[in-house]
């Protein structure tokens, strides 16, 4: 697909504007939130949604803070300290920015991926999350100075923030990744910060199990988990609307990266996709799943049935880009990153739970 199809309305640079003003600004906000522009606006603009990604923009732009000072550069030599240091975020993404002016993006890309892999859950996951974005782009659209720009300030964030999990146990295996999220153990005090509930993760069960046999393996296995992981938030969703959707689009994040990784690192991305996924069910779901009501056709009904075996029902089928366009009239950042995620799934109980995200979210207006 030409990246006039996938952007049908961005004949004007409007990714590459926003992107520009986006930049004026830090990845964070009130000490923890992440800067959803950068992904929420690469969400809009590809699915057809350019004609309003200012006016979106101009809604948000008041809860974002300046970027915060330099502290000391970061360097080949000197980066290793620097890592973790929220207080090092301009530094590191001074740091990206050369990097990738003097090389190729995908170069950069590779060599910083399996060493930001381990904090993966960095920023409530959101540094990869960002990556993930600022990847696709790069990928399907034109490769201009503000998208490479972009995946500079996504890594630099991830640096900054990289969080790396505990120690886990590996738990009796799961056949499926569906199962795999139904056997997480839920942390004991599902209250406070994520890093706090990060702290008690203990283990998870052991899925994939076997090692794939090979790169499209680890693909299809990512893909798997996030199909489920989407599917599971139409029932489980409740329990945190916002933080839950990590549980998808992290992992999704990790799928939509591969295709610009060598193939020898398509496996750790699949084990930290898993352990992202985990550690957010862990840490917000719920100990019951809610049922959907509402009405599919037969074959539709069969097969979110079979996806969600809590729910007897679920809500009336729509067309994907239906739904998309329901959530940017919601306007809700979380909102609309879910349900560009599931539209990558693309079936009937992916559009279900992007759905119930429309409900279970607060409209952004």
């Amino acid at each position: 697909m030409t990246d006039t199809q996938r952007y049908p309305t961005d004949t004007s640079g409007t990714l590459d504007e926003a992107l520009e003003r986006i930049h004026l600004s830090g990845p964070e906000r009130d000490g923890w939130l992440s800067n959803h522009a950068p992904m929420a606006i690469e969400a809009l603009v590809r699915h057809g949604h350019a004609r309003v990604a200012h006016r979106w923009l101009d809604t948000y732009r008041p809860k974002l803070e300046d970027m915060p000072g330099s502290v000391a550069p970061v360097t080949a030599l000197n980066w290793q300290e620097a890592l973790g240091d929220i207080s090092r975020v301009a530094d590191w993404t001074a740091f990206f920015e050369r990097e990738t002016a003097d090389r190729p993006w995908r170069t950069v890309l590779a060599e910083w991926w399996p060493r930001l892999l381990p904090g993966i859950a960095a920023g409530a996951t959101h540094g990869v999350i960002r990556v993930g974005h600022a990847v696709r782009t790069l990928l399907e659209g034109e490769e201009t100075a503000p998208r490479v720009r972009e995946l500079a300030h996504a890594l630099g964030y991830w640096a900054a923030r990289r969080q790396p999990l505990p120690a886990l146990e590996h738990l009796a295996p799961a056949p499926d990744a569906a199962a795999a999220l139904d056997r997480v153990p839920l942390i004991a005090d599902q209250d406070g910060g994520i890093r706090s509930r990060f702290e008690q993760l203990t283990g998870f069960p052991d899925w994939p199990g076997r090692a794939p046999s090979g790169p499209e393996a680890a693909r299809a296995a990512i893909e798997e988990l996030v199909r489920a992981a989407t599917h599971r938030y139409a029932t489980h969703g409740h329990a945190d609307p916002i933080m839950l959707v990590h549980a998808a689009t992290a992992p999704n994040a990790v799928l939509r990266t591969l295709p610009a990784l060598p193939g020898t690192l398509w496996t750790p991305s699949l084990h930290a996709a898993w352990a992202a996924s985990a550690a957010v069910t862990s840490a917000y779901g719920p100990r019951e799943a809610q049922p959907v009501t509402g009405h599919l056709t037969t074959a539709q009904a069969a097969q979110a049935a079979q996806a969600m075996p809590a729910a007897p029902a679920a809500p009336a089928a729509q067309h994907p880009q239906e739904v998309f366009e329901r959530a940017a009239a919601h306007g809700d950042d979380h909102t609309i990153k879910f349900a560009d995620t599931a539209l990558d799934v693309g079936d009937a109980a992916a559009l279900v739970a992007a759905g119930r995200a429309i409900e279970l979210n607060t409209p952004a207006w």
